[in-house]
Order: C-alpha cells, then structure tokens, then sequence
C-alpha cells in the first residue's frame, strides 16, 4: 500500500509511535549527518534552495536518513509525497500512486528497499519519471548498479549516505533527550557511551530505538545509562532484530555471504543471532536450499539434498530442536567447496535469450505428434544417444543462430573438472572445454 505525508506531526510525550519516529526531523536544519550532501553549499540543501529537484536514489546502509531526507525534501518544496514499500508493493500500486500524481500534479513518490523490485517493477517506473508526473526517490542498501536497470539509473542521481561517525550518534542522543517530552521527563543521564555505539552499528534508528528500550526497562529513580545496564537489557528483550526491517535483511545477507565465503563460525554466529531472534527457521532453511545449488551446485551435488532434507526436518519438528538440524546443514555447507557454475549458466542462458529472441528449433529435435509434423520433417535424422558407443551422438541441439556457444563453464573443482573432461571428451573442440 502507499501512504502520503501529513502535515500534523504527533506529540513528543511517550505514545505508541516509536522514537525515532517521533523525533523525525522535517527541516534540513534538523537533520544530523550527511554534511557532505546537506551542508552549506552541498549539492542536496541547493537542490532544495533552488528548488530544481531531480530523481534521486540514496545508497547507504540502514537507518543513515534516506527517508528522512526524502520526506524533507517534500516538505520543504511543498510537494505531495507518496511512499512505498518494495517488499510489499508491486506493478499495481506503482500505476496507482501515478494516476494519483497524474490528477494531483507533480508529485514525489518514496521507494524503500528499491532493489527489491524486479524489472517488471521498475519498468512500470520508466514513463512516469520522463514525463515528470513523479520525481522519484528510491532508497537502497545494495550496489544501486547491480540492482537497478540501466534505464532506470540513467534518470537518477545517486548520492551515497555514510553511516553515522560516534560523534554524529552521541548528537542524535542529546538531542532526544532535549527534544521529546517523555524523555525530559525521565530524567535520564548516560555516564557510559561505549555500548549504545556498539550496538547501533552506526544507525540512527537503531540507537534511538535502544536508548527507548533502555529507559523503558531502567526502573524508576534509577535511569542512569552504563554499559552493563544495556547489554543486561538488550539480551533479555533481543529487541534488535527485527523480523520484519531492514536488520533482517542484513543478518540473513552476512548468514549467506557467510557461507558462501566457507566461514562456519561466522555462518553459525549469524544463524544463532536469527534463531534467538525468533526467526521463522522456515525463511532459513529455504534460503539454504537456494544456496546450496547457487553457491555450491555440481560441485557437490550432495549439498542440495543435505539441503532439502533440512527444510523437510525444519518444517517437521520446530524449534527448539529444529537449530541442531540447522547448525548440522550450515556448517556443512559453509565447509564445502564451492561454485556458481550452475547459477551463472541460467543467467547466461536467460540474457542469451533476451537477445536472440524465439529462435527456430532444429527440426530433428522437434516433437512430431501428429502425421502433418512428420511429414514436415519434424524428428527426421534424430539420433538415439543410447544406440551408440558411450551413450553419445555428435549431434546438433541448439538453434543454427547461436551453435556452438558455451553457456556452462564447470567450476574449478574435482567434481566439475570430472564433468569437464567427461564434455571435451564428448564434444572434442566443439564448446572449447
């Protein structure tokens, strides 16, 4: 669903609405970090004083103020803002959004987490953002170049956020506590820094959302700050993950880049940190069959079994059990040898595709159901592999545009080198193995 902004902002005293939305700033002058886009003379703060604004894509990590600017930007061009949720949003409420802007005039609409969209997604964006019904505002945590079509990035400008310096995350916490009403209130005195800036990793979200948790859990009379204070209460409530933003999505991104980089510990460290989390073990076991034939495939192939029979374990028991099933088929896989032959073989088959078009199959391979077919010639001169020596036929099997192309490349790898030699034996120069 989409949502715009409203110009009523809520209470500072202590609601249901989070901290750190409720210290959300709406002017530039508010707005901590980023000095290198919004500081005097920067590019984005003369964009919005000359009031000349274009498509934009910020890249950075989480909660650096992608959508905080965004919403600035709208407010202080006064400009109707729409926003959506790539993991919840699709064509359709893309083409919704722009008959709104259509009828509204010039309109910005929000993208967080962009690089969800796939290219059908994005292509819906083209029109409207040559046009100018909408400027476009994405956000993404990903290389916007890998994640982002071609047509699309030319139309953008991509400015990349920094996470927050230690001296930026202290400024945000004074100002909170100067600011909202709840806190003031509270009465709160920090005499330790050290792990409120660990735990944040830089993000302003999550330090102001740890600072609430802490005060909240802090008995009364008692809300001074210590680091031993906040590590005692961060592991009770594991309020850090969260299932459902954008921390997910970077644990479970160290968890698989962790195993395909052959680290069980780490691999095994981030499945931990999921499953006290109160990760669905489900969501983990089926990333690990992805994995299994992206990162590892033919190279061994036992990996995608070990793989499927985890799923098939998790889904049966649960937790808490269900975590031995899991650390078993982690470490396994973080501890074997890799590739991503398989992967990159349907890639270059599908681009191959794109760019050649429905061509004709050979008429030998052709299915010839009925008489009229036969008669066409459809499966003349086809050769039955198992009729010959080695179960192997010197035949062409691929349209006559595009004969001899190697798409697979074998890894390197006992297992794929096998399955080389086996290829060049049968195919000699043919595809060059």
């Amino acid at each position: 669903m989409y949502s715009k902004t409203s110009d009523s902002m809520p209470s500072s005293s202590k609601n249901n609405i989070p901290l750190a939305e409720r210290l959300r700033p709406r002017s530039l002058d508010d707005f901590i970090g980023q000095q290198h886009l919004v500081g005097e003379g920067k590019v984005l703060r003369q964009m919005i004083e000359g009031r000349q604004l274009q498509s934009i894509i910020f890249w950075g990590p989480p909660g650096v103020g992608k959508t905080t600017l965004a919403q600035i930007i709208a407010n202080q061009m006064d400009m109707q803002f729409f926003q959506l949720s790539a993991i919840e949003s699709g064509v359709k409420e893309v083409r919704g959004v722009i008959d709104l802007a259509r009828k509204a005039g010039k309109a910005i609409l929000f993208i967080d987490e962009i690089h969800r969209f796939n290219k059908a997604q994005q292509d819906s964006l083209l029109g409207a953002v040559e046009k100018g019904i909408i400027t476009l505002i994405g956000a993404t945590t990903e290389n916007p170049s890998f994640e982002v079509i071609s047509a699309l990035l030319s139309r953008c400008q991509v400015y990349i956020l920094e996470a927050f310096s230690e001296e930026e995350l202290k400024q945000i916490i004074r100002q909170a506590l100067e600011k909202d009403a709840w806190l003031k209130e509270q009465q709160v005195t920090i005499t330790e820094w050290g792990a409120l800036l660990q735990l944040s990793g830089g993000d302003g979200r999550r330090i102001l959302n740890l600072l609430e948790l802490v005060v909240q859990s802090l008995p009364e009379g008692q809300k001074e700050i210590t680091n031993e204070r906040v590590q005692q209460i961060v592991q009770q409530k594991m309020a850090l993950y969260d299932k459902s933003g954008e921390q997910h999505y970077d644990i479970i991104s160290a968890f698989i880049k962790s195993i395909r980089g052959s680290d069980p510990n780490a691999a095994v460290y981030y499945l931990a940190r999921m499953i006290e989390g109160g990760e669905d073990p489900k969501f983990i076991a089926r990333r690990l069959v992805i994995l299994a034939s992206e990162d590892i495939g033919n190279a061994n192939p036992n990996a995608l079994l070990l793989a499927t029979s985890c799923f098939q374990a998790v889904e049966l028991i649960g937790y808490p059990e269900c975590r031995i099933i899991l650390s078993q088929a982690v470490t396994y896989l973080a501890s074997s040898v890799k590739s991503n032959a398989a992967y990159m073989a349907i890639n270059n088959a599908q681009a191959l595709v794109r760019q050649t078009g429905d061509l004709s199959i050979p008429l030998h391979i052709r299915n010839a159901p009925t008489k009229l077919m036969k008669e066409a010639g459809y499966g003349d001169n086809y050769q039955y592999a198992h009729d010959f020596p080695g179960n192997f036929v010197n035949q062409e099997f691929l349209p006559e545009q595009i004969t001899g192309t190697t798409l697979y490349e074998p890894g390197n790898n006992a297992a794929e080198q096998r399955q080389r030699e086996y290829l060049r034996q049968c195919w000699k120069e043919k595809y060059g193995y």
